[in-house]
């Protein structure tokens, strides 16, 4: 689907319980989503999903039962630190609306380092806190079936959250059991027994477990939390351009032994949790107890009091923000095809729509309503000095300097990463360490002229088709590039390079994710880094 002109939709009801208190922070090819406040009050804070009903059935296919139960499911859960908390929903003739807890946080996989990952310790805390909030959906009778990156979020204090109900299915109640049989999901994270067993395959097996479907996409981010990559495309057995086995074939024939340097780099004990995860055979499978009592799952933490709650968040933000690294001696162009065949796996509605429907800073590909955009930076005076970036000017404002040495986004391209004194000294809580929105940006002193055309050219090499735009004019404070392309495993990746002039000579770089798997953006946004450093502002050595 192409962009939605506003005027083809109907206005946003005005006849809600609550206050819009700012333009759209996500948006999707039928969906927005607001942050709002009680009438009476500013706080607390919320988000609200407004769901265009027409646009939902015609492009996503998402009729008005689906929408219903998603709604009384998230409600039937009920409570839960580790899950979006559900508030109220209402609908008019054009319009429904849920409202929901706010994921201040944003994605967490956002924080995490592609092909890095993150330390046992961290990648525990996280893991821990993901089965717990599926246990408890679980007890309720409740599976997900989209457990993945993009519906695992934050709140401000570093406390995992999972989002977006969409898919869920009540598998259980009043004790009696049901199979699923709906084909959902994401590729990489799906139970092999999903694809095998839903009504869509045209296998004659009645359906398949939806826990244990939920499991076994456990498993797969735990793989992701600490390896910062997917095992395999989709687990389908195959083989390769080459005659070889596929991964997923290799996972099978070798017994979850895969000769593979991202399998070989787990510690022994998570790969032995993992195995018992991601068992083929569903019987065989680890069922939540299993886990629970696996020896790593029991491990200590020294990020974890003796009730399983965080007790240092501040040192564990800073572990996970100085391990975000941007390196420019990488080969940006190294396992990208310049033009990937598209893997059309029909999964019930199209994944370039689907919406983590409490992130905040997640504006859609096919906007509706522009996105909160960044403030422009109190100075306006002189040239970055050439300690900052190759070219520039020899003179330097104080101004320009102190601010780019507090910005965040800096430090991960310096050869130690680390946190800037001030935001160190003034640290309460896990956001002050690690903001919600993306560190997915970069500054440059190159004029939207040339650096428009250094970008599109980037694109290019790295096979992302790019659209016709008319040159930069020396005037022009803003610009937006379009970005529609499938990430390494053949997923779709949508987003826009949103550039703004936000000081004299200063123009920062925002790479938004719309959809798709926060680690490939994250890999996308550095190997653009790496084609155009010679723009990139970095920090003095």
């Amino acid at each position: 689907m192409n962009g939605v002109p506003h005027s083809q939709l109907a206005p946003l009801p005005d006849q809600v319980p609550f206050r819009i208190v700012s333009p759209t922070i996500g948006s999707g090819a039928y969906a927005c989503i607001k942050k709002a406040a009680p009438l009476k009050t500013e706080t607390p804070v919320f988000a609200v999903k407004f769901i265009n009903k027409l646009y939902a059935e015609k492009y996503g296919r998402i009729k008005k039962k689906q929408l219903m139960m998603e709604m009384s499911l998230h409600k039937h859960i009920g409570l839960h630190k580790n899950i979006i908390e559900f508030y109220d929903h209402g609908s008019d003739p054009a319009w429904v609306w849920i409202a929901m807890e706010l994921a201040e946080g944003g994605d967490l996989f956002d924080k995490i380092e592609a092909d890095a990952g993150v330390t046992e310790d961290i990648g525990h805390v996280y893991f821990t806190q993901l089965i717990g909030a599926v246990g408890y959906m679980h007890s309720k009778g409740v599976a997900h079936r989209d457990i993945k990156p993009e519906n695992v979020l934050l709140s401000a204090d570093g406390d995992l959250k999972i989002a977006d109900f969409g898919m869920a299915t009540l598998f259980e109640y009043h004790g009696k059991r049901k199979l699923a049989t709906t084909l959902c999901g994401s590729p990489p994270y799906v139970a092999p027994e999903v694809l095998s067993s839903s009504s869509q395959s045209g296998c004659k097996e009645p359906g398949y477990q939806a826990d244990m479907a939920d499991i076994w996409s456990c498993g797969v981010v735990l793989f992701v939390l600490l390896a910062g990559n997917t095992p395999w495309s989709k687990p389908v057995q195959g083989w390769d351009e080459y005659g070889r086995p596929n991964e997923f074939s290799e996972y099978v024939q070798s017994n979850g032994r895969p000769e593979d340097e991202l399998w070989d780099a787990l510690p022994p004990e998570v790969l032995s949790l993992l195995r018992g995860m991601m068992k083929v055979d569903v019987k065989s499978r680890f069922s939540l107890e299993d886990i629970r009592r696996h020896p790593w799952f029991t491990r200590p933490n020294r990020y974890l009091d003796q009730k399983g709650r965080l007790s240092d968040p501040i040192t564990m933000a800073t572990d996970m923000f100085e391990a975000l690294h941007v390196s420019f001696d990488v080969d940006p162009l190294a396992g990208t095809q310049a033009a990937r065949t598209a893997d059309d796996m029909d999964i019930d509605r199209p994944c370039e729509s689907k919406l983590a429907a409490t992130q905040p800073e997640m504006p859609g590909e096919d906007m509706l309503f522009d996105w909160v955009r960044p403030r422009h930076l109190p100075f306006s005076s002189t040239q970055i000095g050439s300690g900052l970036a190759a070219g520039m000017s020899s003179t330097q404002s104080i101004s320009t300097t102190n601010f780019l040495a507090d910005e965040p986004s800096m430090s991960q391209f310096a050869a130690t990463p680390s946190v800037p004194l001030s935001r160190t000294q003034m640290a309460r809580r896990f956001q002050d360490i690690i903001p919600a929105s993306g560190l997915t940006k970069f500054y440059s002193g190159w004029s939207m002229s040339l650096l428009v055309p250094h970008l599109l050219e980037a694109l290019s090499r790295l096979g992302v088709p790019t659209p016709l735009m008319p040159r930069p004019e020396a005037d022009d404070f803003e610009c937006r590039i379009k970005v529609r392309t499938q990430d390494s495993r053949g997923c779709p990746l949508t987003g826009n390079v949103a550039l703004e002039v936000v000081g004299e000579g200063l123009v920062e770089v925002c790479f938004v994710k719309a959809s798709g798997d926060p680690l490939e953006w994250r890999r996308f946004f550095k190997r653009m880094v790496v084609l155009c450093q010679d723009a990139v502002v970095k920090p003095e050595e």
